[in-house]
């Protein structure tokens, strides 16, 4: 099992910037794709990015392509969403996923039953 802590929401400005972390624990030996969805207030969770196991391979939502970076570092078994011109339909609760995967698939799913773990998720409110 894959233990997930997302942190770093908080309240910005439009035009304005701010990077999420996703800390994981528990059995993180294992290889498995690391992704980010979220949720607005009265709205379906949608998918945000996702990157593959090794993070050679990356895949973005069009609304946040050009803005959003997600990196990941496996060494200290953390992930990173970098949100820049940020807007307010940005604003929502983000949270961070993985699911396991072999060592030869670098695919990361959009579907979010594909996830098996969660977070708890952190807010972030975008003001104009």
């Amino acid at each position: 099992q894959v233990l997930l802590a997302e942190s770093g929401g908080g309240l910005v400005q439009a035009g304005g910037s701010l990077t999420l972390s996703c800390t994981a624990s528990g059995r993180t030996k294992d290889k498995y794709v690391m992704g980010w969805f979220r949720q607005a207030p009265g709205k379906e969770r949608e998918f945000v990015v996702g990157v593959s196991w090794n993070g050679s391979r990356t895949y973005y939502a069009d609304s946040v392509k050009g803005r959003f970076t997600i990196s990941r570092d496996n060494d200290k078994n953390i992930g990173y969403l970098q949100m820049k011109n940020l807007k307010p339909e940005d604003t929502a609760v983000y949270y961070c996923a993985a699911y396991s995967v072999v060592y030869y698939d670098f695919s990361a799913s959009r579907d979010g039953s594909r996830y098996d773990y969660w977070g708890k998720g952190t807010l972030v409110t975008v003001s104009s």
